[in-house]
């Protein structure tokens, strides 16, 4: 699953990415500090929620849940410093589904967060479709009629990335980043590894070992045709 959230404190950023990467590690964060860029982001990257700052550089908050509005209807929770009950009574009225005021405790953040998942049935999104097959993040499982290929933890995140990126190229520097982070030693042929194991279980389950194709020197891309 994909979260967006539109905020400019590097701090608040980073507090969010922590309770995902401890409690939700099935969600991939996106970030970007404008409302503009957020807007574009919104349109580009489809993502299942926005987490939304009133407070940015360029435009109000307001704004950009005023015009996200206007063509989609993708949850929204406004994370700010505001706490007073006309910014709260406005957000909502503007079409804000949940308002979280800072300073914010975790795990309430985190309860706040899946309420509006149950509310909006993004929990019943669990499974992913692909073609003929069905993945899980959180179960780490690919199924494929009657047959369930079984993935560790990096696996299942390689072959995420690569199925919400599906007929794009993904590159080795985002797999890296979205895996290990800052530099990792030998990330590059731990990669490779990686994608060998996915390819060789997808082999031997089900007679599949092009379902991802390789673009040398850029990254790699799935196979939605295989």
């Amino acid at each position: 699953m994909k979260v967006l959230i539109i905020e400019d404190d590097p701090g608040s950023i980073e507090i969010v990415a922590l309770i995902f990467k401890v409690s939700r590690p099935d969600i991939l964060l996106l970030s970007s500090k404008f409302g503009e860029e957020g807007l574009e982001t919104v349109e580009k990257e489809n993502p299942d929620i926005v987490i939304l700052d009133l407070g940015l550089p360029d435009i109000d908050g307001f704004e950009v849940l005023r015009r996200l509005r206007l063509f989609s209807n993708i949850p929204v929770i406004v994370l700010t410093v505001r706490g007073e009950e006309r910014d709260v009574v406005k957000a909502l009225e503007l079409g804000a589904n949940e308002y979280i005021a800072k300073p914010f405790r975790h795990l309430e953040f985190l309860a706040r967060i899946n309420n509006v998942m149950k509310k909006t049935n993004l929990y019943e999104q669990e499974y992913l479709k692909i073609g003929p097959y069905s993945f899980s993040l959180s179960k780490r499982q690919l199924i494929y009629e009657d047959k369930i290929i079984y993935l560790t933890n990096i696996e299942s995140h390689i072959l995420y990335l690569l199925i919400i990126n599906k007929k794009s190229v993904v590159s080795y520097n985002t797999l890296y980043n979205n895996i290990w982070g800052d530099y990792y030693p030998g990330e590059e042929n731990a990669l490779r590894v990686h994608i060998q194991r996915i390819r060789k279980k997808l082999e031997s389950e089900i007679g599949n070992k092009d379902l991802i194709i390789n673009k040398s020197g850029i990254g790699y891309i799935l196979n939605t045709d295989g």
